[in-house]
């Protein structure tokens, strides 16, 4: 018996039949399976599909248990989550990131709100969220970057949030900082954008070119939001600092206060190169987004011109690679493929799941590769453009915790 429900309603352990949307837009391979991975829900939430078809027959129905595993998680569930620090495979660390920043996104949610109603910024329980998201990028970085990829148009402020903060996580680790500092800066990248919550969302969404006036408007977010930090008594100058600084550059034409060299601080100048690739590999009401590949390479030609530091940036490569999780790569044998996985060995050999025949011009079953390893014979030839390809499911594909492997 088939039911069409909101997918806000889905739960683990329904078995999905269809979405009420067009073939392009759903986030999947295929349809018709049983949802069994936290991972596969929040990628069917983040699509921005409205509705779907469940199978009763063959899975949960709408009254499953309250207690099921797809419930969001509360700040309490952590231990749950991160009970440890050791290395895990992608495809056991994909579930856990997918509840992890499930939960980081509650949170800010939950900030943007009281800050929205000029309520008391509760800080307190973000910290506890970034030390999740610290351990899960100790555990298996790729994943924890594979997750915060997915957003859509009207939780990308929120999405931005945690992605920012997962990037500051990453490059704090890459510049040899010790735990507390790792700590303090994926709080400030967590909070380095509240200030829009008293931007209104008309504007901030906005699908059309800004006027002056407008844009001056939404430049006035950093300094709102260091205000709203030091009206609650935020604990730390850190956070304040890249509140504040994140848009100025090292040529002197970022604001709010036209900083230049190294005149702000390196947690800026750090919070400015994440700030920027997410924004860039993100979809936005008024531009689609990079491929991560293709933006990497647009920011080091940027890097060049003073728009970021080159130090940070050279260690941001070196910490989301020359093809970041979620780049389509042309292979030698003439194949198309996504990346899933960075190589400790090799900036320039990561893992890749294959899915395409260039020669065939048609799609093939998946399998998932290796190319640091001694045995393969494949490599990446160049990164491709999916503006030129349309591949509506490259972001799930990247995130797909199994595939065949090789």
């Amino acid at each position: 018996m088939l039911k069409k429900i909101g997918v806000g309603e889905l739960r683990l352990g329904m078995h999905l039949h269809s979405v009420c949307s067009a073939c392009r837009e759903h986030p999947f391979w295929s349809t018709q399976f049983l949802l069994r991975d936290p991972a596969d829900l929040a990628r069917l939430r983040a699509s921005g599909v409205a509705e779907c078809l469940i199978d009763v027959s063959k899975g949960a129905d709408v009254a499953a248990p309250a207690a099921s595993p797809a419930m969001p998680l509360q700040a309490e569930d952590a231990a749950i989550v991160v009970s440890s620090p050791q290395t895990t495979s992608l495809e056991q660390e994909s579930a856990r990131a997918a509840q992890v920043c499930a939960l980081a996104r509650g949170s800010v949610v939950a900030l943007f709100n009281e800050a929205r109603l000029g309520r008391v910024l509760q800080v307190e329980p973000c910290v506890p969220v970034v030390d999740q998201i610290a351990l899960s990028m100790q555990r298996n970085a790729s994943a924890m970057l594979g997750m915060v990829r997915l957003k859509s148009h009207d939780e990308y402020a929120f999405m931005h949030s945690v992605s920012v903060c997962t990037l500051m996580v990453a490059l704090a680790h890459q510049l040899g900082f010790d735990d507390a500092q790792v700590r303090e800066a994926g709080l400030a990248g967590l909070l380095h954008d509240v200030g829009k919550a008293k931007v209104p969302l008309a504007l901030l969404n906005k699908p059309g070119k800004l006027s002056p006036a407008e844009l001056e408007q939404i430049k006035q977010h950093t300094r709102q939001g260091q205000e709203m930090l030091l009206a609650f008594g935020m604990p730390g100058e850190t956070a304040l600092d890249v509140c504040l600084h994140h848009h100025e550059r090292p040529d002197g034409n970022g604001y709010p206060d036209g900083l230049s060299g190294n005149d702000f601080t390196l947690h800026a100048r750090m919070a400015a190169v994440c700030d920027v690739y997410d924004a860039i590999t993100s979809n936005r009401p008024y531009k689609d987004a990079w491929g991560p590949a293709d933006s990497i390479s647009k920011m080091s030609e940027w890097v060049r011109l003073g728009k970021f530091d080159a130090t940070v940036f050279r260690a941001f490569v070196d910490c989301v690679g020359i093809y970041p999780v979620g780049s389509m790569v042309r292979l030698q044998s003439q194949r198309l493929a996504v990346v899933i996985e960075q190589s400790r060995g090799s900036l320039v050999a990561p893992r890749v799941r294959v899915f395409y025949s260039i020669r065939a011009q048609m799609a093939i079953p998946t399998e998932t590769l290796d190319l640091s390893l001694p045995g393969c014979r494949d490599r990446i030839l160049g990164r491709e453009s999916n503006a030129h390809w349309r591949f509506p499911f490259l972001d799930a594909l990247s995130t797909t915790p199994t595939a065949r492997k090789q």
